[in-house]
């Protein structure tokens, strides 16, 4: 069993203050298998695509930047114009980095990366308000620059050929190479792996070149759950993820839940294992999905307004 789902499936079973209600995943689960269920499509919109190593480092770029988009407190949400159209969060990070190889900014070069500054990748990101974290973004992708130029000949593709058409290997040497992509908590003295955006990463390149080229993995169904701050909110919408009460007013209150604490491994670790168990359900009733492939059921569902009638939880992070 991949180490993500395996620890995630002990730290649910050690769980005090999230638990997964079994009657509701079920019931969504069965509600889901009824219904013709249509995967979302790769939004081409928003993405940059040329088909070729060009794409494969825009998105490594866009996942090394893809973490906490809501605004610090105080502070105004980060939005861009596009098309006419507001756009924030990840999309809105698809989209400036998208313009600005388009309009010739050289992101997809490993040098660029190594010397990008803070000054630099505001001009990149443009729009208005404040989006969390920016020196840690660019040191993300300064380390990412250097790692490329020191192993790969400065190519994103040669990183993920080095993987050898295996998602959880390529998982795996982000994971060892790349300080950012390094995610890793501690719960009751043990080692809880989520590698959100590293798994992102491999997703998002099969979907991109639809389960070619780059996108071609052996293994895309060992893939978990991107445990992000989304999903949660979803899962704790469909009452299969309830909160002890001092957790649930945390959170609708906004207040900021610590990176690594027992509350947000356990938020993050019981996703993973109860997009699993809906997994399992849905293979039962015939309906073969990936866990991945629910994941973005899930996060497109969250979306919509109706599931945001309660707050996500809140934390600073670079990992999600």
């Amino acid at each position: 069993m991949f180490e993500v789902l395996e620890t995630a499936k002990k730290v649910a079973a050690e769980s005090l203050q999230v638990q997964i209600d079994e009657h509701a995943l079920v019931r969504f689960s069965k509600s889901l298998s009824e219904k013709e269920v249509q995967l979302p499509p790769w939004e081409s919109l928003y993405h940059f695509y040329d088909g070729g190593e060009k794409t494969v480092c825009y998105l490594l770029v866009l996942d090394t930047l893809n973490f906490c988009f809501w605004p610090a407190p105080e502070a105004t949400k980060w939005e861009i114009e596009y098309k006419s159209r507001k756009l924030s969060g990840y999309y809105a990070l698809a989209v400036s980095l998208k313009q600005a190889l388009e309009s010739g900014t050289p992101i997809d070069r490993a040098e660029f990366l190594t010397q990008l500054s803070l000054n630099g990748l505001k001009d990149i990101l443009g729009g208005r308000g404040e989006l969390q974290l920016l020196n840690q973004r660019v040191q993300n992708l300064n380390e990412l620059g250097r790692a490329l130029i020191e192993e790969y000949h400065g190519k994103a593709s040669e990183l993920v050929e080095a993987a050898g058409q295996s998602a959880i290997a390529l998982v795996r040497m982000l994971y060892r190479r790349l300080s950012s992509f390094r995610d890793v908590a501690k719960y009751q003295g043990h080692q809880v792996p989520f590698y959100k955006r590293a798994q992102i990463f491999a997703a998002d390149l099969c979907g991109a070149f639809q389960g070619r080229k780059w996108g071609r993995f052996a293994d895309m169904d060992n893939l978990t759950a991107f445990a992000d701050y989304k999903l949660p909110q979803v899962l704790r919408h469909l009452a299969i993820l309830s909160y002890a009460p001092e957790l649930g007013n945390k959170i609708d209150q906004r207040i900021l839940i610590e990176a690594g604490s027992p509350e947000e491994v356990e938020i993050r670790a019981n996703t993973i294992w109860a997009v699993e168990l809906i997994r399992q359900e849905l293979e039962k009733m015939g309906k073969g999905l990936k866990a991945f492939e629910i994941d973005w059921i899930l996060w497109n569902m969250g979306q919509d307004e109706a599931f945001k009638q309660k707050p996500y939880h809140r934390t600073a992070t670079i990992f999600y």
